[in-house]
């Protein structure tokens, strides 16, 4: 197995680990808090678990987690969301980062945060080992600068712009679009369970159960359909490759003769 960034640092840490994180300076209600919640239905009898903190430790502890699952994968995807500090109080900025993998989201509440997790600025800056997807990421990624993160850009793929749903004529697909037609027509109704005045609460702490539920299904959604996008592309790109191959198609007459 590859190994974690920055891992060996964090073996032999000293009584005040908060000594050497890096201040976040990002307006919001300043608290210390870790909400988890388990068993988050999704479809079927998949679930979800979201643990959300404002914790650098903890954040750290989840990102470990999030890093086993990626393994050796020869494909690791994270699907990342952001949620940004209430448009109404500027300077607008990222007030929550979710990280999902598989059945694990992380929701980092950057705005009750005071310090930066040591190994989540490494975590983002990875180039090989997996990618990272998101949807619609422009604003992401300026509202993140704006707070103090990057995600390499290199390695950071916009969904909304690889993947078109057949079943909508709009130049631009939501998530719910995709993830509804790729995964379960269960993510078609994301948007309805959020209003309008509930995206203006992401600053507050700590983070009401509906909204972290909401930022955890959100990133999972992302995670989920491009898994599935990039399962059947590559699928198509390697059955392509094989028909090109002139003994491909000797196989199959010895097999129909």
């Amino acid at each position: 197995m590859a190994e974690e960034p920055s891992a060996k640092r964090h073996h032999a840490e000293t009584s005040d680990k908060r000594s050497n994180l890096v201040d976040i300076n990002v307006p919001g209600e300043k608290r210390d808090y870790t909400r988890t919640l388990k068993g988050v239905e999704l479809h079927g009898k998949e679930t979800l678990e979201i643990v959300c903190t404002s914790e650098p430790d903890k954040a750290d502890e989840v990102i470990s987690r999030l890093w086993r699952k990626l393994g050796d994968r020869i494909r690791g995807i994270i699907g990342v969301g952001v949620h940004y500090t209430n448009e109404d109080e500027p300077p607008q900025m990222a007030a929550v980062l979710q990280l999902c993998v598989d059945e694990l989201c992380l929701v980092y509440h950057i705005a009750a945060a005071t310090k930066w997790p040591k190994r989540l600025k490494d975590f983002l800056r990875e180039e090989k080992l997996y990618t990272f997807v998101s949807f619609s990421i422009g604003g992401d990624k300026r509202m993140l600068r704006e707070s103090g993160l990057e995600i390499n850009p290199n390695n950071f793929i916009d969904m909304q712009r690889k993947w078109k749903d057949p079943k909508t004529r709009k130049y631009y697909d939501s998530l719910a679009n995709v993830a509804g037609g790729v995964i379960h027509p269960f993510y078609e109704s994301m948007k309805k369970k959020m209003n309008r005045a509930d995206h203006k609460l992401w600053g507050n702490s700590p983070l009401p159960d509906n909204l972290i539920t909401y930022a955890g299904i959100d990133a999972c959604a992302t995670y989920k359909s491009w898994k599935t996008i990039d399962n059947i592309v590559t699928g198509w790109d390697i059955s392509k490759e094989q028909e090109a191959d002139p003994y491909y198609h000797c196989n199959f007459a010895d097999e129909d003769a």
